[in-house]
């Protein structure tokens, strides 16, 4: 069967996944706090996608207030894939990272606004020359507030962008449903690998566009 990277696989056509979780990290490797729930009181999370996930953990670490973060899927059908799994295009999951903050240090808007402002929300299902639906922008949402919250902001920062003569937002925005955490050499990537970028993340994976 040939897939074409940038097209949401059918539900009923993803691969069947596993019952078990993909073994993977307890504690961050950057601050060596627990990356699972339970938080500490005062401790919320929130899900988002903004392309290559190992760029976007590290953005979101090293913001004030950020208790702790992790990589995973969300977004797709396959439960506990994997990345090659992710990548094949077959499961219909985001790159994404988990981001666990304390309120009484950063809100919830501030991390849509670090989101915003760092990808490009407007390219579908693709960043820079990430290409692949794992790549697209979104946001999962938890709860009503962060739902609202969410919208608000994209139609601000929509706003903007077409002042400025530029493109429509294709970020999803939707409650989560489920995140896996991916693989233990994903988590924090960037500062076990600090030149960990290579030219192309296509996970080595081939793919049919005709």
């Amino acid at each position: 069967m040939l897939f074409r990277k940038t097209e949401m696989i059918d539900p009923a056509d993803a691969l069947p996944g596993r019952p078990d979780a993909i073994p993977t990290s307890d504690t961050h490797f950057v601050n060596g706090r627990s990356m699972h729930p339970p938080f500490p009181k005062g401790i919320e999370t929130a899900v988002f996608a903004l392309g290559c996930f190992w760029g976007e953990e590290k953005l979101y670490w090293e913001a004030p207030g950020v208790w702790v973060t992790a990589v995973g899927y969300a977004g797709g059908s396959t439960p506990n894939p994997t990345y090659e799994e992710v990548c094949s295009g077959r499961t219909g999951h985001a790159e994404v990272v988990i981001v666990a903050f304390d309120t009484n240090e950063i809100s919830y808007e501030e991390l849509l606004a670090i989101f915003w402002e760092h990808h490009d929300p407007t390219q579908g299902m693709r960043q820079g020359n990430d290409i692949g639906t794992q790549y697209r922008s979104a946001v999962y949402t938890i709860g009503d507030e962060q739902l609202a919250a969410a919208e608000r902001s994209r139609d601000v920062f929509q706003a903007n962008l077409t002042d400025a003569g530029m493109a429509t937002i294709t970020t999803e925005i939707q409650p989560l449903d489920v995140v896996y955490y991916a693989e233990d050499y994903h988590q924090q990537y960037l500062a076990k690998n600090p030149n960990g970028y290579c030219p192309d993340h296509s996970c080595g994976v081939k793919y049919a566009d005709g």
